[in-house]
């Protein structure tokens, strides 16, 4: 089965453009309008990345990441945060744990790069040992 990337974008052009973009690379995708149906989109389908604008009506993007903090399941997936907004907040977004920040407009050759990087980090970590990080801790 392909990885499948949730695409959150308020802009439904934004959307079938990240969409056609990344569709060469053989992904299979899921669309949210706002913040609701993207958490709801990874609580039911657990993609494989999520690409998140920030400012969206009903639930922004700020409060996906929060909401996505405070659960163990949704913390898992890799969020690519794309948004014109520069807010100092970003910086506390990649120290929360996003996998990247892609400011608009932006180049969709690097969108993809992302895309593959974060997956990459995504297989790994769901391929490792869940307790090798205690036993790491154990030899300190």
């Amino acid at each position: 089965m392909p990885p499948r990337i949730l695409v959150v974008d308020d802009d439904p052009h934004i959307r079938r453009l990240i969409i056609a973009a990344l569709k060469r690379d053989g992904y299979a995708f899921l669309q949210a309008a706002n913040g609701q149906e993207a958490l709801d989109a990874m609580r039911a389908e657990h993609p494989d990345v999520v690409v998140l604008d920030l400012m969206m009506p009903v639930v922004s993007g700020w409060d996906v990441l929060r909401q996505r903090m405070q659960d163990m399941q949704l913390s898992r997936i890799p969020v690519i945060l794309v948004s014109a907004n520069r807010d100092p907040e970003i910086v506390e977004a990649i120290d929360r744990g996003i996998c990247a920040f892609l400011p608009k407009p932006f180049d969709i050759d690097v969108l993809a790069s992302l895309v593959r990087t974060c997956i990459t980090v995504s297989d790994r970590d769901r391929h490792r040992d869940p307790n090798a990080g205690d036993r790491d801790e154990e030899r300190l």
